[in-house]
Parts: structure tokens; sequence; C-alpha cells
């Protein structure tokens, strides 16, 4: 196994002492701040490592998820740098929040499988670092906590967020003071979700959702967690693979688990499934079915394996709002 540690020792001692060159002095309890701010108000965020003193109007906010950033430029908060959406990757701006990017001249740092690179954290002097959510940016996070925390205040949004409401209702309430903003975003979706579940003629359920790497190493989502969530508000119930099955996420916080072929043809029987790709387009219905394993499960051989794209997968506001668009022309 590989270790993620970033640096190795003497380097990341070394990393400490520039950072506290940079920083100088930090508070009691280790979290000290980055760069002043004209604005000496602050507020108390409670979060898994503790209570974390942010900015209340923080001006350069490094966000350690790709999939969290989204829910910042929805709130004008001001992102100077993110990691790009899948690991080793080079970074592109999501569809959804391009321009809002643009406009931020929002920066991508490197970020590898072993972590995240401190030394470019640190040369984005934030004031603020967000990181966290679910799957590996969440356990990298965890492993270099006190690290981030000595560049600038950081929090950690939980695991066991498992909802964009439940995300963008932390980010938004506790971290940006912007309750009444996220208040009104989510009667839109609320609304929006009547809307849709009306509006369509489900598959048979319950259904499965797989998520294919580029490998095609196939991996099922645990049914508690964010997209099979917004299914069951339209009426579609996920199969519990996870709760029936012997089986553990993919990494602390993880929101599916790894399944061998024979797993596939054996666990698999719901009459629906979904396919999408991780971190891209990497799969879909008509490639896997050249697969005798896929064709042969009850949803294929039925005509309910339906794709979905790669986005979906721990969509935020706009990405969900968007599936909701994607299944109402799927099923009216």
């Amino acid at each position: 196994m590989r270790s993620t540690r970033p640096f190795p020792l003497p380097l990341a001692c070394a990393l400490a002492a520039g950072i506290l060159l940079v920083s100088g002095c930090g508070s009691a309890d280790g979290a000290s701040p980055g760069p002043a701010s004209d604005d000496a108000e602050t507020r108390t965020v409670q979060t898994d490592q503790g209570e974390v003193t942010v900015p209340a109007d923080p001006q350069r906010v490094v966000v350690l998820n790709y999939a969290l950033a989204g829910y910042l430029y929805g709130l004008d908060v001001p992102v100077v740098a993110t990691v790009p959406e899948d690991a080793d990757g080079e970074g592109a701006y999501s569809d959804f929040w391009a321009e809002d990017a643009e406009q931020d001249g929002t920066g991508f740092l490197p970020w590898s499988t072993d972590g995240f690179d401190l030394e470019a954290v640190l040369g984005a002097e934030p004031d603020l670092i967000v990181a966290g959510g679910l799957g590996f940016p969440l356990f990298q996070a965890i492993e270099v906590y006190d690290q981030l925390s000595e560049i600038a205040p950081t929090v950690v949004v939980s695991g066991s967020h498992a909802t964009w409401q439940e995300q963008y209702g932390f980010l938004a309430e506790e971290v940006f003071d912007e309750g009444e903003r996220y208040e009104e975003l989510v009667a839109a979706y609320d609304e929006r979700v009547e809307e849709v579940r009306e509006a369509i003629t489900p598959p048979p359920g319950p259904v499965t959702f797989l998520v294919l790497t580029a490998d095609h190493t196939p991996y099922a989502l645990i049914e508690d967690t964010g997209l099979p969530r917004t299914f069951e508000r339209l009426g579609l119930e996920t199969d519990p693979l996870f709760a029936e099955n012997d089986v553990e996420p993919y990494t602390t916080g993880g929101d599916m688990f790894e399944l061998s072929t024979e797993q596939v043809g054996q666990m698999v029987t719901a009459p629906t499934v979904f396919v999408l790709g991780f971190n891209g387009d990497t799969a879909d219905v008509a490639t896997v079915s050249e697969s005798d394993v896929y064709s042969a499960l009850p949803a294929f051989e039925g005509g309910h394996a339906y794709d979905l794209p790669h986005w979906v997968l721990r969509g935020d506001y706009d990405e969900e709002m968007a599936l909701l668009d994607i299944v109402e022309e799927q099923f009216s």
C-alpha cells in the first residue's frame, strides 16, 4: 500500500517551518489564520475535528475537493484554487461553474493519489481551506488536517453529510452565514423534484447504480448516500446491497464499494440498473453490454439499463437540477 503522506518527514518538517514564517504565530488550538484580512470578524464552526475559527468574509479560499467547489461559487465565495476532479489530472472547469471560476481566476493545485501538494496549497496563500466531502478527498484531508490547519483555518466537510443538501447546508449556514440563500435554493429544488416525480413513470424497482472506472472496474453505490437518495425522492428505491452483504466502502467515508466480476453476476439482480463512469464518461450501457456478465443481468435482459453522466455521482446543486431534467426526459 502506498503511503498517503505527501512528503517524507524531513521535508514535512521544513514545510512546517516555512508555514510558521509565512503565517505567524498560531492559535492555541493549532488552527492558525492565513493572510491577515482588513475585516477581523470571525465565526466559529463546529466540525468533526473540533471547533474552527474562520474569517467571516474570506477572500482567498482553497477547495480541496472538486465536488465542493460549485457550492462556493453559488454563494459568491471567491475560490482562489481547487484540485482537479481526478487525482493526477490536469484540471478543467465544470460547465456548471466555469464562468464563475474564470471571473475568480481559480487555479488548479497538484493532487495525486498520494495526497495533496501542501507546498502548492501554501503558495496559494489561502485565508480559508475547505476540504472533505465524500470519498478519497475526505480521507486525504483527515490525514493531513494538522498541516493544513497550520496554513489556514481548515473546515473539513464531514462524510456524514451524504447529500448535496447536507453539504450545502453546512457550508452555507455554518461556514459562510448564507442560510437564507440556501433556503431559497432548497425550495426551488424541492418544487422541481415534485414536478418531475409527478411527470415520470419510473422503471421497475429496486435499482442499482454501477460506477465503472476507466479500466471498467465496477463499483456499486451505497444506498443511503447522495445519488440513491435523490432517486428515492423520485420514487425509485435502491437495492440495499451494502446493508445486506459483507462489503466495505472503497475508502473511509466512501459512497461506493468495489465488486468483483463474480459479485456483479451474483449481487446485481435489481430489475433496473443505472450505469455511469467515474470522473469521466468512462462507461456506458452499450459498451458494458458486450460483456457476457453484464448482458446476462436482469436489468440488461429486461431493457432497463440506463446511462447517466459521470457528474451526477456526487452532484452539487446545479448538477442535481440538471439531473432532474435528464430523469424527466428519460421517463416521461
